[in-house]
């Protein structure tokens, strides 16, 4: 189950309801954060991994665009709002435990979503050439 509930959603019900209802119950861990998995919305190319709390769940839902809560800052955190780089929601699924979620966006200005200017947060990829590992670019 839940490690926390949130009182912006209702709280999970039985097993099958939470893998077959209708109603979106997110499970948020003992953080109250859920992960969240964002990816181009024409392209299907992944951009970022992030994480919600139920503010910024809700934010999404009500606004049509991307929240997120940063960890690194400790606050809420609207993708975009500085950098002019808007992620607007496409689409947006939830997992058989309805503890990740991932968003299908479109991004505005130039489409990056990295904080270091990259389109994407996975621009390096691990080699384990010679037995050793290593972070290479993609």
């Amino acid at each position: 189950m839940c490690a926390s509930c949130s009182s912006s959603f209702p709280a999970p019900g039985s097993k099958a309801d939470l893998e077959e209802g209708t109603s979106l119950t997110p499970c948020f861990n003992a953080d109250g954060l859920v992960t969240c998995v964002t990816t181009d919305a024409a392209t299907g190319e992944l951009l970022m991994v992030a994480h919600m709390n139920a503010e910024a769940l809700a934010k999404t839902l009500e606004t049509g665009e991307a929240w997120y809560w940063s960890r690194s800052r400790g606050e809420l955190w609207h993708k975009g709002a500085t950098s002019g780089q808007i992620q607007t929601v496409v689409e947006m699924r939830i997992d058989c435990d309805q503890d990740a979620l991932w968003l299908k966006v479109n991004v505005a200005g130039d489409g990056g979503c990295c904080h270091t200017g990259r389109r994407s947060c996975f621009y390096r990829k691990v080699d384990t050439s010679d037995g050793k590992a290593s972070l290479v670019q993609a």
